[in-house]
């Protein structure tokens, strides 16, 4: 069974790994135990079944041990969660699909003990339907293991915010949050079911034994609250504190906003050096509305930091000693200031001169996530290449396609530039196809060259408005994103070799990524997995002995001002500069077709986010700028 621990602040117990791999690992592991000795004692074993990104891994890992372990099924039992209604079990969407591409199909499973909610039933026979499935459990003696993950509403199976703990199985409606969710599945809310058949809480408080999962930064906040907070029906996963055998097994990002990542100090020794005093100073700030120096020693003892006083003297040091390292990380030169003193900043002075290398997952990542930065390295004279790693094909509207392939026809014609007949048909075809193409369904290879022929113009817009010449802005296309579905292939030897040979040719002193894990698509987490294969494989090459890496966050969030390293201030003019670059992005402006979990344009989050940083810097008592582009570096 997984190791957990709790505390004082948690009311549930927690396993916390490195990443999710290690996580998925565990479980799998666990569920293979549990099933092996159910067989041992002739018995059956329940297993109740999640889908979505959370339980990927562990699907993954029950494969493996099927086929090089010899894990059997045979005697196994499972009961899913939920389906979305109405729905056909062979639409792409569809979580009869899924566990069948990612669990069913590829180990011994009979046919006739697999469960999933019926997605066509008619609406009433729906009622009934929930009863049976409850009774089949129940006669099965219930649910050995429940496997789940949870949402951003907290909400856990479909049980969204106001359930309650004794709900049966039955059909519910969807949470406008968790339809913004689902909406990159499904090519646009618009096209989510708006109802769902679900398993009820009192069904899964049932259960046994109850593994409760989630990965990266985006759920940490919904973790703190499902852990730490009173039980309440606004947040249906705090009822998994009344059941006795309940764990949360999350990855190290996970837990960020947990009390025992946040203070750490409250709960262990902990070694002062200076990443944990400027995390202990900054939130201490936050608490009592000071800047940092204004903070006493008073304020330390108050909020538990007595030991760093003892260790470091009194607040004043401290104050003065952290105030100066956040100070130091804000340069107007991200490339490194020229014949400056470059002690105490964040970048090289030498050599004057950078080769950059900006690598941008999207065709707009580039310049929403740190354009001012972006702009300022080419007006300062580095040599500057961006590279767009994915075509970024399938977030473009089918009526942007529609008009790109109408102005090409037209053109064509007027001009006479190829045969009258070949241009008409070209047209007549796309726009067919968008015509009859279902909510969700793969476009078709010339609709998806169209979308990111778009994508393409927009990017070499953006740099040319820059000023980047036509020669630094490479179109890698990696070949992982090309499946024309917002679930990606896994990376490949090709992806890194195209990256390496990009590398190679460029030999660059500075590179910049995204760092940003909160991407709800996974793109971002995948390029920056790319990118650090792909200089892993090159690190005995002498460049790289003079080559730094940048991490900048992706539209989503920030990094927090503990963790920055580098802070680029932006004039007003330069943000509006930026919000102008960012604009040559066409068919990304108004909506874009995956807004995530926010409704605002790309260009109001860049602003508001950079202006917060800003704000952030100016509370603990540094400079009052206009806005900050921030950056983390990072470590091969």
């Amino acid at each position: 069974m997984i190791r957990t621990s709790f505390n004082k602040f948690e009311k549930i117990p927690l396993a916390i790994f490195q990443d999710a791999t290690e996580a998925s690992v565990k479980t799998a592991r666990e569920i293979a135990d549990l099933i092996i000795s159910k067989e041992k004692e002739g018995q059956q074993c329940v297993l109740g079944l999640a889908t979505g990104s959370s339980p990927k891994g562990v699907y993954t890992e029950l494969i493996r041990l099927h086929k090089e372990e010899a894990l059997s099924f045979q005697h196994v039992v499972t009961f899913n969660l939920d389906e979305y209604y109405p729905i056909p079990p062979d639409a792409l969407q569809s979580y009869y699909r899924f566990m069948h591409e990612y669990l069913f199909d590829h180990v011994d499973i009979k046919p006739e003990n697999v469960h999933i909610p019926d997605g066509t039933l008619p609406v009433d026979k729906v009622a009934q339907y929930c009863k049976d499935y409850e009774a089949k459990i129940e006669a099965l003696g219930g649910l050995d293991l429940q496997l789940l993950g949870i949402g951003r509403t907290g909400h856990i199976g479909f049980n969204e915010p106001g359930s309650s703990i004794n709900s049966p199985t039955r059909m519910i409606t969807l949470d406008h949050i968790t339809k913004m969710d689902a909406a990159s599945d499904f090519f646009g809310e618009e096209n989510v079911p708006i109802k769902a058949i679900t398993m009820g809480v009192g069904t899964i408080m049932k259960a046994k034994r109850i593994i409760i999962m989630a990965w990266g930064e985006g759920k940490s906040l919904i973790i703190k609250r499902s852990v730490e907070e009173e039980v309440s029906t606004n947040v249906p996963a705090t009822f998994l504190q009344q059941h006795s055998n309940t764990a949360f097994v999350i990855d190290q990002v996970a837990s960020a906003k947990l009390t025992r990542s946040l203070e750490p100090w409250l709960f262990e020794q902990v070694v002062w050096d200076d990443q944990m005093m400027k995390k202990a100073v900054i939130l201490l700030c936050e608490k009592v509305n000071k800047p940092i120096l204004k903070l006493t020693d008073r304020d330390y003892i108050d909020h538990g930091l007595a030991d760093l006083i003892h260790q470091h003297g009194k607040a004043y040091d401290i104050n003065i000693h952290i105030f100066n390292k956040i100070q130091h990380t804000i340069t107007g030169w991200p490339g490194g200031k020229p014949l400056a003193d470059d002690t105490n900043r964040p970048e090289r002075a030498e050599p004057s001169k950078k080769r950059v290398v900006i690598f941008s997952p999207h065709p707009d990542d580039d310049i929403i996530s740190m354009g001012g930065t972006f702009i300022r390295l080419q007006d300062q004279g580095h040599d500057v290449h961006v590279a767009y790693q994915t075509s970024g094909n399938i977030a473009v509207f089918d009526e942007d396609v529609a008009d790109f392939a109408e102005f090409a026809k037209e053109y064509s014609l007027a001009f006479h530039l190829g045969d009258k007949e070949k241009s008409t048909k070209f047209y007549e075809e796309v726009t067919e196809d968008l015509h009859h193409k279902k909510p969700g369904e793969i476009d078709t290879k010339e609709v998806r060259f169209i979308k990111g022929l778009i994508r393409k113009i927009e990017a070499k817009s953006t740099c040319r408005y820059v000023g980047i010449p036509d020669g630094n802005v490479h179109h890698l296309e990696l070949p992982f994103y090309e499946t024309g579905l917002v679930k990606k292939s896994p990376p490949t030897v090709k992806d890194i070799r195209i990256t390496t040979d990009l590398l190679q040719e460029i030999k660059p002193q500075q590179i910049f990524a995204a760092g940003d894990l909160s991407d709800p698509h996974g793109t971002h987490r995948v390029c920056l997995d790319i990118i650090f294969r792909a200089l892993e494989e090159l690190k005995q090459e002498a460049w790289m002995k003079d080559c730094w890496i940048w991490l900048y966050r992706g539209a989503w969030q920030e990094w927090e001002i503990d963790q920055i390293e580098m802070a680029v201030p932006l004039s007003p003019d330069e943000l509006l500069k930026k919000r102008r670059g960012i604009f040559k992005h066409q068919s990304q402006k108004d909506r874009p077709l995956f807004p995530g979990t926010d409704n605002r344009e790309f260009w109001q989050r860049s602003e508001q986010r950079n202006r917060a940083t800003a704000e952030e810097y100016h509370k603990l008592g540094l400079a009052e700028y206009e806005a900050i582009e921030a950056f983390k570096r990072g470590q091969l």
